[in-house]
């Protein structure tokens, strides 16, 4: 324990340690930045959306008082800069609302969404991310040979089919010819594990299916500089076997990119979801925002795009804190 703690007192450990805080605090800024520019940016986009809130809440036919009425009662006739100002201030409070289409609170609907997306996009980080760090290695102790070329063809050709495609094709293979896995992600509440399993996999595939080409990329490029490096030629010039090498000299120095790319990548796994959770009919964040814009819903709509950045944002900084705790010389560019 001394030892630790006189290497903590270290002058160079104490430099690296206030670099790498600096760096975190200016990422730290930067995203809330970020988040408010993005919570303008949504608003207004929800305030050019077409239509009248009343009207789209009581119908074509109702009468035009009413739906005057109706507006003045929920603010929408208010200057848009006061608006925005009233729906900020409850939303960072916790308060998102209340949803024109149900008239009751945003925030449940908006929370159960969003666990529901995140068990799906958790089940496709599980299986794209060590299978995608893994192939990227394989191809790169392989360079130039046809595991390398056949790895790189068959990841990068399914990253560019888009995720509709590959999702009708999984439903009617998997579902519908072979009837291996149910077609619809939805499960009964009380479900066992298995039995949710059963109905994610086949969701969670698409999303593998583009991701995995751009995880098993970059830890194949990764890898290949580590190779070439003069730390590796030094390892193995000190007789230490291949697989130590590879596991204590070249993942170590190929992986930070590859943290990046995947922690980064979760925010879209979770955000990016409207295809497939409308083609498996699975009630996640993508299907509501796309339902309270299409219903004009625009506390629900406003509510769900923040929280998608939000997660986005907050994914982009965990990603940052590990690069700069795996490799803490990448960050000292940004605090010079």
């Amino acid at each position: 324990m001394a030892a630790i703690a006189s290497l903590f007192r270290h002058p160079r450990a104490r430099g690296n340690s206030a670099r790498i805080a600096l760096f975190l605090l200016e990422r730290g800024a930067l995203a809330l930045i970020t988040l408010a520019l993005l919570s303008a940016l949504v608003f207004a986009l929800g305030q050019l959306l077409p239509g009248d809130i009343g009207r789209a809440i009581l119908g074509p036919l109702a009468d035009p008082r009413a739906v005057a009425a109706l507006d003045h009662q929920l603010g929408a006739d208010k200057p848009v800069l006061l608006q925005y100002a009233h729906w900020i201030s409850r939303f960072v409070r916790g308060d998102m609302g209340v949803s024109y289409a149900f008239r009751e609170p945003v925030a449940p609907f908006v929370a159960h969404a969003l666990a529901n997306s995140a068990k799906l996009a958790a089940l496709a980080f599980v299986i794209v991310v060590p299978l995608g760090i893994a192939s990227g290695v394989w191809a790169a102790l392989h360079e130039g040979r046809w595991p390398d070329r056949t790895l790189m063809i068959v990841g990068m050709s399914a990253t560019v089919v888009p995720e509709f495609v590959s999702s009708i094709v999984l439903i009617l293979v998997f579902g519908v010819w072979l009837r291996w896995l149910p077609t619809e992600a939805v499960y009964p509440p009380n479900a066992s594990a298995v039995t949710a399993l059963r109905h994610l996999i086949l969701p969670a595939l698409p999303l593998v299916f583009v991701l995995f080409g751009y995880i098993a990329r970059m830890a194949r490029s990764g890898t290949v500089e580590a190779l070439d490096a003069d730390y590796t030629r030094t390892a193995v010039l000190k007789g230490l076997p291949p697989h130590v090498v590879v596991l204590r000299h070249v993942l170590r120095n190929a992986l930070p990119p590859t943290v990046t790319v995947a922690a980064t990548q979760l925010g879209y796994m979770v955000g990016g979801l409207v295809v497939v959770e409308t083609l498996f009919h699975y009630q996640g964040i993508g299907l509501l925002i796309y339902n309270a814009a299409t219903a004009k819903d625009f506390p629900m709509l406003e509510a769900g795009v923040l929280c998608v950045g939000i997660v986005y944002t907050f994914a982009n900084l965990l990603a940052d804190a590990l690069l700069a705790s795996l490799d803490p010389r990448r960050n000292k560019a940004g605090t010079q």
